[in-house]
């Protein structure tokens, strides 16, 4: 627990150090927002498991913690910094093609929880994820006082509809900024969809947690309006995995994985009722930090879930590892043909020649028999969503 207190206080001096910086922009937003900023951030260090935030990158990231549509790319524990992006081209160009995971994480909203979200998924598959910060803006502080923060299931067409009076207020522009539709889509829900509509990328992996599900999802279905051809493609080879919240997903996409905490009322209230819980972790409640009791360990229920079912493209090519090795098993027998025998060397080491051509012999020896695949090692076809 120390650790993470450690972390969120360095966080909050860093981001007061900067506060004179922000302030020369969007003067009164920045001001009335900057106490409920810091509340939020004290809440993603309760509810996410901070503490693998290293301090260089929490003090890195101190002074975007609320951009909304900001892009991070985090690598597994101890293979490197975490990477922040402004814009989708900065993303590729600094390395986000490497990515097999898009996250979104939830509750407060600021990158310090999406981070470590991203972390722990990020420690799951061995490989860097990319995760889009939900932030913290007008539209928040209006939708919260209708109720939004425990009812967001319930009042997601609102915040959208109040994105508008950020634009007005002087937002910054970062993310799939673009003029025209912020009345129709949220920030972080445009630059989520403009990720997943790139062709230079590709994430096998979706995941999200708590109010982050319902960026994934209303950016699946707005992607699946504008362009079918490209969701059907990512609906081939893409794993979603929801953590905290059940919403219901585009039809095409089948590989859906709902996991719910066995204590998780708060996620209950704001869930999909026609919709069950594939997995129900015991003991758990909303919130992910390990260093409390009742938490939802995200990095082992990743792991289970990815073993018992893995993503596609792990699966697709253990079917053609399959399939190569029963293609050997099942190849004829060719009769061995003798040559004809040469004359005996002068030397008389006819015992060596006889070893080396049984080691070179282009034939399998009839002892080397590849094991047998059946037909109960093949994967368990994806339930429908």
């Amino acid at each position: 627990m120390f650790q993470t207190a450690f972390t969120l206080s360095l966080t909050q001096f860093a981001r007061t150090l900067s506060l004179p910086e922000r302030l020369q922009h969007s003067p009164l937003r920045n001001l009335a927002l900057e106490g409920l900023r810091q509340r939020n951030f004290a809440l993603d260090a309760l509810f996410y498991d901070v503490k693998v935030i290293t301090p260089e990158e929490a003090f890195y990231i101190s002074d975007s913690l609320a951009a909304e549509g900001a892009i991070l790319i985090v690598p597994p524990s101890g293979l490197g910094a975490l990477t922040l992006c402004e814009t989708i081209d900065e993303f590729v160009l600094r390395g986000g093609g490497n990515a097999r995971a898009l996250a979104v994480a939830g509750i407060g909203g600021s990158a310090l929880g999406a981070a470590a979200f991203a972390r722990n998924v990020a420690d799951a598959i061995d490989a860097p994820v990319a995760v889009v910060v939900s932030g913290y803006g007008i539209a928040d502080a209006i939708t919260e006082a209708f109720g939004g923060s425990f009812f967001f299931g319930h009042l997601r067409g609102l915040r959208p509809l109040l994105e508008s009076l950020d634009d007005l207020a002087g937002r910054p522009k970062v993310g799939a900024q673009r003029d025209g539709t912020a009345a129709r889509t949220s920030l972080d829900t445009r630059t989520v969809q403009a990720l997943l509509a790139d062709p230079r990328l590709s994430f096998p992996l979706l995941a999200g947690h708590s109010k982050g599900n319902l960026v994934l999802s209303a950016a699946l279905h707005n992607l699946s309006k504008q362009d079918e051809g490209r969701v059907a493609e990512l609906a081939r080879h893409t794993k979603i995995v929801t953590i905290g919240t059940r919403i219901a997903m585009p039809s095409a996409f089948t590989d859906v994985v709902d996991v719910m905490g066995e204590w998780d009322w708060f996620g209950e209230i704001n869930s999909r009722r026609f919709i069950r819980a594939d997995q129900r972790v015991a003991h758990a409640w909303h919130h992910t930090n390990t260093d409390l009791s009742g938490h939802l360990p995200v990095t082992i229920t990743l792991m289970e879930i990815l073993a018992a079912s893995p993503v596609a493209e792990d699966r697709k090519a253990g079917e053609h590892q399959a399939a190569t090795l029963g293609a050997a098993a099942e190849r004829p027998a060719i009769p061995e043909t003798k040559p004809p025998s040469p004359p005996a060397p002068a030397s008389g080491n006819t015992t060596g020649i006889e070893k080396v051509k049984k080691a070179f012999s282009p034939w399998p020896m009839p002892s080397a028999q590849p094991p047998a695949f059946g037909p109960s090692d093949d994967p368990p076809p994806p339930m429908p969503h």
